[in-house]
């Protein structure tokens, strides 16, 4: 889908500025020449520059007279730059009144999810969602709204408990003295990660903030969760667990084979500017959809298993690659368990320009908005492109287009050797999640056209 050229404030701001424009040139404007007793009148601006002055032919002051004209012609474009720089100073100021406002609702967002989950814990959502008898008015007054019901501190220390027995039983249980925490390798909003070595072996170690499980209620119930959901990972194309440290809040650890290429890097070169222009060669299209095919494979196995695994933050920078280009989706912390049928209800989480128009809208949600990231990453596999560079949108304008309906990436050129992976693309990332494909569907789809491709019957396309 193509942009329009520009955002609405910029577009906005050239109709204002022609428009004051156009009210310079055609307003009345009186000249009076000082030197005589007459008086000529013009009707527009043009005809001032144009009419002159009936002074003497007297040298100096037709010098004078020059420089006059010269300032009177200067001194529109003058004004108008004026008008100019305040039109952009309320378009900023409009910017800033729409981020509070933004903020504002984030906040009431937050309340929201709260209300939910207390209503989730007490059973009334499954009763409205199974449409079950309607619930009582006299049962609603029975809740306690001033002290709403919360998980007790104890179900978290009761989570570790069980964690650590599981760990300790099942042999991924590692002391803190055992790693030899190196340098910083990548940073989060949770946790840094860390090069360290564990037994000789070089791995990668994920250091949740102490601050996280100070400020979060939920903190070592979240962190249990990410940890259990790694561990009960078998899949070649996905992050290898190899033990975890869990002594929060100090020592909360999640240790992995150690991997340092990012299927980010890969595509577009290291950094984390969203360039257009490309500063590596583009790999070859059949390198593109071998990695295409293995993310769709570990997507798959993460849906099909009972409870299912919505990863909700699937993105270039959290797919690693081995040393032989192989892929590893990382990164479960805002990954969760759904039962079948069953709908998420946490609302926004992930990245804006990889998440389901639904998450954006804090709706109910499934595995499906997993899809939804993926069909963008396919687009991105395949054009070379980050998303969106050819707007000049940021993220929180990207949201609320995607949120919308209006926005998606530009697509690839159909050159008619693509069609297959173009209707793919759009099925992935359409509006309505029923409509998405499966996993299991992506993956045969992308693997007959791999195999085509690998058969030469597709001309090496880049």
């Amino acid at each position: 889908m193509n942009s329009t050229s520009g955002t609405p404030e910029q577009r906005r701001g050239t109709t204002v500025s022609h428009h004051h424009q156009q009210a310079l040139l055609t307003s009345p404007v009186v000249k009076i020449d000082k030197a005589t007793t007459s008086k000529q009148f013009c009707f527009g601006f043009k005809d001032c520059l144009g009419k002159g002055s009936v002074a003497s032919t007297n040298p100096q002051h037709l010098q004078q007279h020059q420089q006059g004209k010269q300032q009177r012609s200067r001194s529109p474009t003058s004004k108008l730059e004026h008008q100019v720089t305040e039109l952009e100073q309320e378009v900023q100021k409009q910017k800033e009144i729409r981020s509070m406002y933004k903020m504002r609702m984030e906040r009431t967002q937050d309340y929201l999810r709260y209300c939910l989950q207390i209503a989730q814990d007490n059973g009334f959502l499954d009763l409205l969602s199974n449409h079950k008898s309607p619930v009582s008015r006299d049962v609603v007054l029975n809740i306690d709204t001033t002290s709403p019901q919360l998980p007790a501190p104890v179900s978290h220390q009761s989570d570790l408990g069980l964690l650590i027995n599981q760990a300790k039983l099942n042999g991924w249980f590692i002391d803190p003295i055992e790693i030899e925490l190196r340098e910083v390798i990548g940073q989060g909003s949770t946790a840094d990660i860390y090069r360290g070595i564990w037994r000789g072996l070089e791995v990668a170690v994920k250091c949740i903030y102490p601050d996280f499980f100070e400020k979060n209620e939920n903190g070592v119930s979240f962190f249990a969760q990410e940890v259990e959901t790694l561990s009960k990972q078998h899949h070649r194309f996905i992050l290898q667990l190899m033990g975890a440290c869990l002594e929060p809040p100090i020592q909360g650890w999640i240790v992995t084979e150690f991997l340092s290429m990012t299927l980010k890097d890969w595509l577009h070169g290291p950094g984390n500017n969203r360039r257009k222009e490309r500063v590596i060669p583009l790999p070859p299209l059949q390198e593109r959809l071998n990695k295409a095919v293995e993310i769709a494979q570990a997507m798959q196995y993460l849906h099909e298993q009972k409870p299912k695994v919505i990863h909700r933050d699937l993105k270039p920078s959290n797919i690693f690659l081995d040393d032989a280009k192989h892929v590893r989706v990382a990164d479960f912390g805002h990954a969760r368990f759904l039962s079948d049928e069953e709908m998420a209800l946490t609302g926004e989480t992930g990245t804006f320009v990889y998440m389901a128009p639904e998450v954006i809208r804090c709706e109910p949600y499934n595995e499906k908005c997993d899809v939804y990231s993926f069909g963008i990453i396919l687009n991105e596999l395949i054009t070379g492109n980050y998303p969106y560079t050819e707007t000049n949108y940021g993220p929180a304008k990207i949201a609320l287009e995607v949120g919308d309906g209006k926005l998606r990436p530009a697509l690839p050129e159909d050159n008619g050797e693509r069609k297959e992976l173009i209707e793919l693309i759009c099925q992935s990332w359409d509006g309505d999640a029923c409509v998405r494909p499966t996993f299991a569907n992506i993956t045969s789809t992308l693997s007959n056209i791999q195999t085509r491709f690998n058969d030469n019957s597709i001309p090496s396309i880049h």
